[in-house]
């Protein structure tokens, strides 16, 4: 490979921003500063623009069936869009099958992701059964062969009640990993739920309704509750409500190993969007909250007690989001028959520099949250999540002069519609480098299906608040 000479640029890291050069030998950052030798090396002038370390986006659903519902991207179309957005790596979540060993579960969708991906892929694994002895000591190989996170869900029929989660807490401590929780009370989802159809309150508002900041906040909570009896840490995805970054908060200010996510779509829309003419096209679970807690989750993110932003990117076309009104076999539908997805894998970086650029958060926040953070939280940090001597050349290139809006039909993903349609953007990614090969560029994707690898994550271990 040529080496890569990235000429008067300004490097953005968590720490800071440095107006510097930066070479790249091979795959790798092989040095940072100014006056790099520029002989043998391909030169690249970024005057006026930002290096950026590529994103990583902890939260994705690839080439997912959802109730029945395929999503519209599978790994490749993902992973390219992820690619045209400045993100370098998804760390994608697979879901146990029933009675399945946890590395079984790895190594299905490694196979099926591997000749597809165009960038690199790490994996959550979500655990549904833990019926069996062998299926929670299943763990310790699954850690040894990559895995460093295992979710679980405190709704669905698949999801693991408290004893299960506490059970899966304790193997982490033992194990060396992290585990991830979605927090909603499942009775009183399910009741909700009941009521409203019974009343015949059919529409995209009730899907909020039925699982608002009460039905987060309890479960948010308990899980916390649990992760303290554990002695374990805890990563609560994709937070919501305005009381679940209270009670982290408070846990983190006690010394807990608590750390949360939340997504770009609870950043920006409020629970008005339910009532819109298309209010299925937002339909995700948790469901987006109201203002108060959108300005909670924002107050976190400045405060630290948020770590991370990620998309649960999990799209489905119009079609398939018109199945609340009505189902393929001509049956009327309702807010529970509509898959629940959003996309934004595309609009992260984006999204996250246009708010740094119109100043609600600084610039060296945002590269933490998109990736020194999730690097850190996940065992990536030995080679991603930052512009360092000897970690790989994921490099995004972003022009703050630049504006935009975003339109579905310029997007690289498998979508017909996006939440984020007429967004305006502050600055604009203009190339994306992935291990030193150049995927991005100019406005069209110029990497390849296969090019991204699997990056086998590292043990994790955390006994109090901080990262490093």
């Amino acid at each position: 490979m040529m080496n890569i000479l990235f000429r008067g640029g300004t490097v953005v890291s968590a720490e800071a921003m440095t107006h510097a050069d930066v070479l790249v030998r091979g795959e790798k950052i092989a040095a940072i500063g100014h006056g790099l030798p520029a002989k043998g090396a391909h030169v690249v002038d970024v005057a006026g623009k930002y290096l950026l370390p590529g994103a990583i986006d902890a939260h994705t659903h690839l080439d997912c069936v959802c109730s029945g519902i395929p999503t519209s991207d599978d790994y490749f179309t993902g992973t390219r869009a992820a690619a045209c957005g400045g993100v370098t790596t998804v760390i994608d979540y697979l879901l146990q099958d029933r009675g399945e060993l946890l590395p079984d579960t790895l190594a299905k969708r490694v196979a099926m992701a591997a000749p597809k991906v165009a960038v690199d892929i790490a994996f959550h694994i979500g655990v549904s059964d833990l019926s069996e002895p062998r299926l929670l000591a299943s763990l310790a190989d699954a850690v040894r062969a990559g895995v460093s996170s295992f979710k679980a869900y405190m709704v669905y029929d698949f999801g693991l009640d408290d004893g299960g989660l506490y059970r899966l807490l304790q193997a982490s401590v033992q194990h060396g990993a992290l585990v991830t929780v979605h927090a909603e009370n499942r009775g009183m989802l399910a009741e909700r739920v009941k009521q409203y159809l019974a009343e015949g309150k059919t529409d995209p508002w009730w899907h909020y309704r039925s699982r608002d900041e009460a039905v987060a906040a309890e479960a948010n909570r308990r899980a916390i509750a649990l992760a303290k009896a554990a002695g374990a840490p805890l990563y609560l995805v994709h937070l919501t409500d305005a009381d679940g970054v209270a009670a982290v908060t408070e846990a983190r200010a006690a010394g807990y190993p608590i750390f949360a996510e939340t997504c770009p779509q609870y950043l920006n829309f409020t629970s008005d969007v339910y009532a819109g003419p298309r209010g299925q096209d937002y339909v995700c679970s948790p469901a987006i909250k109201g203002a108060a807690s959108q300005q909670a989750l924002w107050a976190g993110l400045l405060r630290g007690d948020i770590q991370t932003v990620a998309t649960d990117h999990c799209p489905f076309t119009a079609a398939q989001k018109d199945y609340g009104l009505r189902l393929p076999d001509g049956r009327p539908g309702d807010f529970t028959t509509i898959p629940n997805g959003c996309d934004g894998i595309e609009t992260l970086y984006p999204y996250l520099l246009t708010q740094a650029s119109l100043g609600r958060i600084p610039f060296t926040r945002a590269v933490a949250v998109c990736a020194q953070n999730p690097a850190r939280l996940f065992g990536l940090h030995d080679r991603k999540g930052a512009i360092r001597p000897g970690l790989d050349a994921d490099i995004a290139v972003f022009d703050p002069k630049a504006q935009g809006v975003v339109r579905a039909q310029a997007l690289h993903g498998n979508l017909d519609h996006t939440i984020w349609e007429n967004t305006a953007l502050c600055g604009r990614i203009t190339a994306t480098w992935l291990r030193g090969s150049l995927l991005y560029v100019g406005g069209r994707f110029v990497g390849a299906r296969g090019e991204g690898r699997f990056q086998p994550c590292l043990p994790v271990r955390f006994e109090t608040p901080a990262l490093c």
